[in-house]
């Protein structure tokens, strides 16, 4: 009985898919989109997302090891919470390591009022952004983004994908609400403080 469980498992073609969705995703670098995988897998979009589904299902919290989730745009593997310690202790990784207060604030400031210059980050936190952001974009967590009009415009600074899939978000519309603060900008200091220091706990 279970001999032919496992040959109906092999020849059902969207488990055969599921197997290739889930080599493309181990083997990717980063997050995949649905039409990344489409096109990868040479199949349509739908199949692909019941795929995905089958996937979701097998690696869950508390089933797998590694879980599968929807994270900056994409879908990619990370270790399940009962794993986290041991993974952290084999793999350094030093773009969630050490991050200060400072580069925390600022990192938050830049995703939500992003694009968003040096002056305006200062402006917000009450104190100069140079080290923090220089910081920041060393990690990968923030990139340049153009500059402000005029002459000798200031560089303005975006967050990228790595910093959603680092702080799990699958996109920044699921960045916790500010609110309605208007241009406040001691309320929106004291704000993005508050979600910096609970992004790090």
């Amino acid at each position: 009985m279970e001999d032919r469980t496992l040959r109906l498992i092999a020849t059902n073609p969207v488990d055969a898919l599921a197997r290739t969705v889930e080599a493309l995703l181990v083997v990717a670098s980063a997050p995949l989109s649905v039409d990344e995988l489409a096109e990868a897998a040479a199949d349509d979009v739908e199949r692909i997302e019941t795929a995905l589904g089958l996937l979701s299902d097998r690696y869950r919290e508390g089933r797998s090891g590694i879980v599968l989730e929807q994270v900056a745009g994409g879908y990619a593997y990370r270790a399940s919470r009962e794993a986290a310690e041991a993974c952290a202790r084999l793999f350094e990784r030093p773009v969630e390591r050490g991050l200060s207060q400072a580069a925390l604030e600022t990192v938050a400031i830049v995703a939500y009022l992003g694009p968003v210059s040096r002056p305006e980050i200062a402006r917000v936190r009450g104190v100069a952004a140079d080290s923090a952001v220089a910081s920041l974009v060393e990690r990968g967590l923030i990139a340049e983004a153009g500059r402000e009009s005029g002459p000798g415009g200031a560089v303005r600074y975006r967050v990228t994908a790595l910093f959603e899939r680092v702080f799990g978000l699958e996109n920044l519309g699921a960045l916790p609400r500010l609110d309605d603060l208007g241009d406040d900008t001691e309320a929106i200091r004291e704000r993005l403080h508050a979600v910096a220091e609970a992004r790090a706990s």
